[in-house]
C-alpha cells in the first residue's frame, strides 16, 4: 500500500449504502504488513447465491482451486481475504491451509464448508501462516457490521494507493435492489478473467445460473479488457454475491427481460472497478483508451488493441507524452491479426494523424501533443479489413513501476 496517492485516483472512495444481508469486518493480522488491517471477513445470511470467474493462469494459487469448486455449488455464507501473501505455488502446505481457514471459519458460523470462499493475495511462493487468520476469527466476528465498506476495501489492498469501490441501483419486478462491489490491484494486471480480486454483492432474488451468466459477460467486457503490464495473476478472482433478500419475484433464467436494469447497472459497475484498478496501475499518470476497428472480427481486434495497450514503446511514449505513433503503427503489426498495412488509419485525441497507410497531408503534430499532455488519452485505429469491433484500457508506463516492483519484497 502505497503513501502517494495515483494522480489517476477519484476525489473520494463513493458511498456505499448498508446491504441487506452482508455484514462486514476486517483485523490486523500482521500476515505481512504491521500497524494495518490485512484480513476481510463477510457474512451473508442463508440463502446467498454465488458465482465466480478466476484467473486461466496455470500457476494459479490454493484458494482459487478452492473457489472454484465452492461456487459450483452455488452457495455462499462467508468471504474471507487476506493481503500481504498471495498462497500460491505453496504446494502441499498451500491447499493445507485453505483447508484449515475453511473448516475453523465453517465451525465458527455453523455454515457448510463449500459455503466458505477464500481468497489471499501479496507475495507468491510463501507459505500462508494461516494460524494468524483462524486464531483471529472470532475477534473478527465480533466487529461485524452493515456500514463497513471503505474498511473492506482498504484491508484487501497491496501495492494499490487507494481503495477501490462503486455502487449502483436497479430496478426489478419494480423494486429497487442494490449492488456493491470492492477490488483491488495494481500491478500483475493482464486479467485472463478478472483483476487481481474483486466481490460485487447485491441484495437482489437471483439464481447461480443467472449470477454465472451475468458475471461472465460482464468481466469480458471491463476486467478482460484491461491491462496495466501484460501480467496475469496467479490469484485473479471475481466474485458476485447475491442475498435475495429485496422481495421481487426469484429470476432464474438469464434471457429473463426484468433483468435488463440490471444487468446494465451491473455491467457499469464491473467497468468502473476495472478502470480504477488501471488507474491506480503503479507509477501510472496516464489512464488510455485503445479501441480498434475495421478487424476480421471482434477477437481479432481485441488482440491488436491489447497489442497497443501492451507495448512498453508505446506505454513510454504516452507517460513522455510524445505523439510518436508510429510506435501504434508497430503494434498493429507485431499483433499477429490480419491488417492492411496501405488503409491503416491511426487517430490521437480525435484527431487524425494517419490514414490508407501513410501520414495525412499537412499532418500538424500539435494537438495531438497537447492531447498527450492530459490524464486520459484516447487511441483509435481502424485496420481496414472487416467489421471486428474492440475497446481496451491501459495506463503509461513510468519508471515508478521500476521502483515499486523493483522493491515489492524489501
Amino acid at each position: 500500500m502505497s503513501a502517494t496517492i495515483s494522480p489517476l485516483a477519484p476525489a473520494a472512495f463513493p458511498a456505499l449504502p448498508v446491504l441487506a444481508g452482508v455484514r462486514l469486518a476486517t483485523h490486523e493480522c500482521a500476515i505481512r504488513y504491521k500497524g494495518r488491517t490485512d484480513l476481510l471477513l463477510v457474512e451473508m445470511e442463508a440463502g446467498t447465491h454465488v458465482a465466480g470467474v478466476y484467473t486461466k493462469s496455470l500457476t494459479c494459487s490454493a484458494p482459487v482451486d478452492w473457489c472454484k469448486q465452492a461456487s459450483a455449488k452455488g452457495s455462499a455464507r462467508l468471504l474471507i481475504v487476506n493481503s500481504g501473501n498471495a498462497n500460491a505455488f505453496t504446494g502441499a502446505a498451500g491447499v493445507a491451509s485453505v483447508t484449515r481457514t475453511v473448516e475453523a471459519a465453517a465451525a465458527e458460523f455453523g455454515c457448510k464448508k463449500s459455503e466458505v470462499f477464500v481468497a489471499s493475495t501479496g507475495t507468491i511462493g510463501v507459505v500462508l501462516p494461516d494460524e494468524r487468520i483462524t486464531e483471529n476469527l472470532g475477534a473478527a466476528r465480533a466487529k461485524l457490521k452493515a456500514e463497513f465498506w471503505p474498511e473492506a476495501a482498504s484491508a484487501i489492498m497491496t501495492t494499490d494507493t487507494f481503495a477501490k469501490g462503486a455502487t449502483r441501483r436497479a430496478e426489478i419486478d419494480g423494486k429497487t435492489v442494490t449492488i456493491n462491489g470492492i477490488a483491488k490491484g495494481a500491478g500483475m494486471i493482464a486479467p485472463d478473467m478478472a483483476t487481481m480480486l474483486s466481490f460485487v454483492f447485491t441484495d437482489a432474488n437471483l439464481s447461480h445460473d443467472v449470477l454465472q451468466d451475468l458475471l461472465k459477460k460482464g468481466a469480458d467486457r471491463s476486467f478482460n479488457s484491461i491491462t496495466v503490464d501484460s501480467d496475469t495473476s496467479t490469484s485473479d478472482t471475481l466474485l458476485l454475491f447475491a442475498t435475495a433478500k429485496v422481495d421481487h419475484a426469484a429470476v432464474k433464467d438469464a434471457a429473463d427481460t426484468r433483468l435488463k436494469d440490471f444487468k446494465a447497472k451491473l455491467f457499469d459497475l464491473l467497468l468502473d472497478l476495472s478502470h480504477q484498478v488501471v488507474k491506480d496501475g503503479e507509477g501510472a499518470t496516464k489512464f488510455v483508451e485503445v479501441t480498434v476497428t475495421g478487424a476480421a472480427g471482434d477477437k481479432a481486434a481485441k488482440r491488436i488493441a491489447l497489442a497497443i495497450a501492451n507495448s512498453p514503446l508505446v506505454k513510454t511514449a504516452i507517460a513522455g507524452e510524445d505523439a510518436n505513433w508510429g510506435r501504434v503503427v508497430m503494434a498493429v503489426g507485431k499483433a499477429g491479426e490480419k491488417a492492411d498495412r496501405d488503409k491503416l488509419s491511426i487517430a490521437i485525441g480525435g484527431v487524425q494523424v494517419a490514414k490508407d497507410g501513410e501520414v495525412v497531408p499537412g499532418y500538424d503534430e500539435a494537438p495531438v501533443t497537447a492531447h498527450m499532455k492530459g490524464q486520459n488519452i484516447v487511441i483509435e485505429t481502424d485496420v481496414g479489413i472487416g467489421k471486428g469491433r474492440a475497446t481496451v484500457w491501459t495506463c503509461d508506463l513510468t519508471h515508478a513501476y521500476i521502483d515499486i516492483n523493483g522493491s515489492y519484497r524489501t
